[in-house]
């Protein structure tokens, strides 16, 4: 049996799978996100072992037997958090996470250093990992000087697991210190964010050992010797459970944040684009993503302002003909590609005293389909090309929003049937192959249920509102300084 851990940003969920790949049972546990100034974003890491624990209990008392002959454990995590451990472990500070804007100012300087965007394949974005160091080194330097590790998010859950400090690549890929194409520390990266290698992970590939479970918890849990897989940052993972890790496969996801990723068999990064280019959590293969930081999000934001929730804001758009009159622009905290903008903010443009909610609801659609087209725009620039994309996320749940994303994207969506995909999943996938499964084997597609075409019909009016759209930014951001 083998066990998929996906670390969320408000949950961690553990899904147990059979020897095929096969899912017996899941469980999950909640925790809070503080936001003790405007544009912080922290956790306490010992709610995401509280939470694993709530969950491996579930497990434990529905499926106690199949529990038992447990073999192996992956991990996926919300990627460039910062986790500062002092010389016992002890955590130093709440972690800082990956919609944290605070470091802006040390993100900007370490992107303008020279050689920096070159080494780490990306732009320094204010979410990665290396600038939140300078900004505690800046901002609380008697914590900085007390930093023994950094982990990431996942990986302060596998040092409870293993009692090491382990982290693999795909991971690392967003923290700025890592040599993307070379997967390993870069010593120039480090002296640019202040830090030294003693202070990083041993790495390893997402799909190989990092270690075996501690004995106390084999004990306590009832099981053998684990192996625990190196497993990823999130949507790598995600990758693996939906089987993209090659040339020309690719997803969107339209989640708390909106992604769309495609797999590469090579490194070829263009940080001018805004998109990201990371290592994936199998050997030899990259993937390069655009990411909006308010997808389903977006629409959880209007909930909250008029008292409805997403489903029934949802319900509200049942058909569309063409594009709304009112636009939406959903960088509610920023956007990353193609802006790399951490003080842009989010608006409304074209309302009509007629419009209801239906309007508001098509127009937040609408708008975060055409962040996603912006993000298709910037691959495109970076000579990658999709022919067809995987859809998945909780916003594929709206057949509209679905027939919106293809006709702006002007490419065919593939929905999954019914079934378990995306990072918990990856994450039972990445522990198979790590105790010996071929990766070939194990990482398939799922079996589609559905392929939703861009409606023909509508293409040439989404494309003068996706235009229109474009022209808002710059009038906006010109707006707001």
């Amino acid at each position: 049996m083998y066990l998929g851990l996906d670390l969320g940003t408000s949950g961690l969920r553990a899904l147990l799978v059979d020897g095929t790949g096969a899912p017996l049972g899941s469980a999950e546990a909640h925790y809070d996100v503080s936001h003790p100034h405007p544009g912080w974003s922290e956790q306490d890491p010992k709610d995401w072992v509280s939470a694993c624990e709530t969950a491996i209990s579930q497990l434990k008392s529905q499926h106690g037997a199949a529990f038992a002959q447990l073999s192996g454990i992956g991990i996926s995590g919300h990627m460039h958090g910062a986790v500062l451990l002092g010389e016992a472990d002890e955590i130093l500070r709440p972690c800082i996470l990956w919609n944290d804007t605070r470091c802006a100012d040390e993100a900007a300087i370490l992107d303008a250093t020279p050689g920096v965007r070159e080494l780490s394949g990306n732009i320094v974005f204010p979410g990665f990992t290396a600038p939140k160091l300078l900004w505690v080194e800046a901002h609380e330097p008697d914590i900085f000087q007390q930093v023994k590790k950094v982990l990431l998010p996942k990986d302060y859950l596998r040092l409870w697991l293993t009692g090491a400090h382990v982290g693999d690549m795909s991971d690392m890929a967003g923290s700025s210190w890592l040599d993307v194409g070379a997967r390993d520390w870069s010593e120039t990266l480090l002296e640019h964010g202040h830090m030294r290698r003693d202070q990083m992970a041993d790495l390893v590939e997402g799909s190989e050992s990092s270690g075996i479970l501690r004995g106390a918890l084999q004990e306590a849990w009832g099981v053998g010797e684990v192996v625990i897989a190196g497993g990823g940052g999130d949507n790598a993972v995600a990758a693996c459970g939906v089987g993209c890790f090659k040339e020309g496969q690719g997803f969107v996801s339209l989640g708390t944040s909106g992604v769309l990723l495609a797999a590469k068999d090579s490194f070829a990064p263009d940080p001018a684009t805004a998109v990201h280019t990371f290592c994936h959590a199998v050997p030899g293969r990259w993937y390069q993503m655009g990411v909006i930081l308010a997808a389903t999000d977006a629409l959880n934001w209007l909930s909250k302002r008029l008292k409805a929730s997403p489903a029934e804001l949802s319900a509200l758009v049942t058909a569309v003909d063409g594009p709304g009159q009112a636009l939406f622009l959903p960088y509610l905290s920023g956007e990353r590609t193609p802006h790399n903008d951490s003080e842009m903010r989010g608006a409304f443009v074209g309302l009509d005293v007629g419009g209801g909610d239906a309007a508001l609801v098509q127009a937040v659609m609408e708008g975060v389909c055409f962040a996603l087209r912006d993000c298709l725009e910037a691959l495109r620039a970076t000579g990658t090309e999709l022919e067809q994309v995987l859809a998945i996320g909780g916003g594929t749940k709206s057949r509209v929003w679905v027939e919106m994303l293809a006709t702006v994207l002007g490419l065919p969506l593939a929905l999954p049937k019914d079934g378990e995909f995306g990072a918990a999943l990856g994450a039972a996938r990445l522990a198979m192959v790590a105790t010996g499964a071929e990766i070939e084997a194990v990482m398939t597609q799922p079996e589609i249920g559905e392929v939703v075409a861009p409606k023909a019909e509508l293409r040439e009016a989404y494309e003068a509102a996706y235009q229109r759209y474009r022209r808002l930014y710059p009038a906006i951001k010109g707006a707001l300084a």
